[in-house]
């Protein structure tokens, strides 16, 4: 099974979220889906200030096999961007949870993470995928 730390939250959609304490949450995405997008050579940021609601793009991964849109897990407004995956876009692939991350967004008022999965049942559903 691919790496899923058990400390973090996940959409259905193979984001992760981490609460980072203060209001806002750490986007990325997972080690399941950095394995099946392959090397990714340019990753499209969100535009810092931009309000996104839970379940639209809001970034797009490219790799050498295809580009994927990336989904909102949260609903919220985009505060910071990982600027160095401009230039190291294979930080997505080399480390997913930690230097990969996309985006942090302040959460809405009135979002939370509870519909989002734990990493066992993110498991689960990865499993379910073959």
């Amino acid at each position: 099974m691919s790496n899923v730390p058990t400390n973090l939250h996940y959409a259905a959609s193979h984001e992760w979220v981490q609460d980072n304490g203060d209001g806002t949450v750490t986007v990325g995405i997972t080690d399941h889906a950095q394995e099946l997008l392959g090397d990714v050579v340019f990753v499209e940021l969100p535009e810092i200030g931009r309000e996104i609601e839970q379940g639209e793009e809001f970034s797009l991964v490219e790799s050498v096999k295809a580009a994927s849109d990336i989904y909102a897990p949260v609903s919220g407004e985009v505060v910071e961007v990982n600027e160095a995956l401009e230039d190291a876009p294979e930080s997505v692939n080399e480390a997913p949870f930690a230097d990969g991350w996309i985006a942090k967004v302040k959460l809405a008022e009135g979002a939370d993470l509870s519909h989002l999965l734990d990493a066992a049942a993110y498991e689960a559903k990865v499993a379910e995928e073959g």
